[in-house]
């Protein structure tokens, strides 16, 4: 099946909908026995979660979107490199371990389709919160009320939209990851209000209207973030460098790094 006319189809947000929905449910299968924590080579952790909804997610693409290449965080620790083209998909089967073993909500699974460098499909759900938001470049985003592991024809759907405030009042930061530089960077908007969240999560915040700015000035994975900023961009925000400049996705000659980032909901307030 051409990549082209796969991105295009209107059925193909259901099916990485669905898909998405059934790895939230897989999750919340393990989230309530044994997690079997262990740490990968670079010191991050793991757990069966991560694994099993990584297994359903693969699977699941494969026959969904046959002969595109996978890039998946747990796959891509243990040493797959596939060679990718201008259409790859990249996948965090479970982004926010640690917001799950630590037993907070603030976890999602991310899919994202990249198109020339560029996410231009992504889906993220939050399977504790029965929440999926999704997005197409150019063509809007929505976010889904849908219990793990339930079709989306079943979800309560609304459209959402980035708000576009001419100065930033929310700066939504992470959890787990808060740097030096990145309050640094908060702090050029005095009396701006800080939120903190796990996961992707807050890229939905931009896309909902709930916040105005994500930085992160210190290094995560393109699987961490390709969902996000297709569907904050297809919400009528920004995903850039720190200077205002395009992410390149599809680096594998830096293991997929993204070195800093900021999200905004409103592109005409990108600092530079």
């Amino acid at each position: 099946m051409p990549a082209q006319k796969d991105l295009a189809d209107p059925l193909l947000l259901d099916e990485l909908t669905s898909i998405v929905s059934r790895a939230g449910a897989e999750i919340m299968r393990v989230r309530d026995g044994a997690h079997n924590l262990r740490h990968k080579a670079d010191s991050s952790p793991v757990t069966d979660a991560d694994e099993a909804a990584e297994a359903l997610i693969l699977g699941s693409l494969s026959r969904t979107l046959p002969g595109i290449p996978i890039v998946s965080e747990e796959d891509n620790a243990r040493g797959s490199a596939p060679a990718l083209g201008p259409v790859f998909i990249l996948v965090d089967p479970l982004d926010g371990t640690r917001e799950f073993i630590a037993g907070r909500d603030e976890f999602t699974v991310n899919i994202a389709i990249v198109e020339n460098g560029t996410p231009r499909v992504g889906v993220i759900g939050a399977p504790a919160r029965g929440t999926i938001w999704r997005g197409r470049l150019g063509q809007g985003a929505q976010r889904l009320r849908l219990a793990p592991g339930t079709a989306p024809e079943q979800a309560e759907v609304e459209t959402i939209a980035a708000r576009q405030l001419a100065t930033p009042k929310v700066a939504v930061m992470s959890r787990s990851h808060l740097d030096p530089a990145t309050k640094k960077f908060v702090e050029r908007w005095p009396g701006l209000d800080a939120v903190s969240a796990g996961s992707s999560l807050k890229f939905a915040l931009i896309a909902e209207g709930e916040a105005d700015i994500y930085p992160r000035m210190s290094p995560t994975c393109e699987w961490d973030i390709a969902a996000g900023h297709a569907i904050a961009s297809a919400a009528g925000g920004l995903v850039t460098d720190p200077q205002g400049r395009p992410l390149e996705y599809g680096r594998a000659d830096r293991k997929f790094l993204v070195p800093s980032f900021v999200a905004w909901a409103n592109p005409a307030i990108r600092v530079g």
